[in-house]
């Protein structure tokens, strides 16, 4: 790491600690050339995940897009915003720990479905009826009747 004071490439680091809301380490450091000390962040490099759309178009993928489509679904129920930012990160976790490049918002929405049954069954049902896009009253109450 380079030191901003004198351009000494030497230094040690001092402190560390992990920042869990922005996945980065900040590290303390003291130039071991001029003695003058500096932060740094370190965050580990992503690749972006697109998400191929039913359509067949992609896209870049936006967790405040799936926050936007989860809090909609838990409006008026007792789900916490925590709990929906926890879903939210759990469900990027998984697709990043997939090491996919793409993933179909198929596979995207299956995930939500399935994290929030566990979470409140209202908020599920009323995500799953919007996206599997029931079409007449017969196939929702026939998914109702399968829960």
């Amino acid at each position: 790491m380079k030191c901003q004071f004198c351009g000494s490439e030497n230094s040690k680091v001092l402190d560390s600690r992990s920042n869990q809301e922005t996945n980065s380490i900040r590290r303390r450091r003291e130039c071991l050339g001029c003695n003058k000390r500096f932060t740094t962040y370190e965050t580990v490099e992503s690749t972006p995940i697109l998400v191929i759309k039913k359509d067949g178009s992609r896209q870049p993928f936006d967790i405040m897009k799936l926050k936007k489509g989860i809090i909609k679904a838990c409006e008026k129920r007792p789900v916490s915003l925590n709990q929906i930012d926890e879903l939210c990160s759990s469900i990027e976790k998984e697709i990043q720990n997939s090491l996919m490049q793409e993933v179909t918002s198929t596979e995207i929405g299956e995930k939500v479905m399935d994290k929030l049954k566990k979470v409140d069954e209202v908020s599920y049902v009323r995500f799953a009826s919007v996206y599997r896009q029931f079409k007449d009253t017969t196939n929702f109450i026939k998914f109702l009747n399968e829960l």
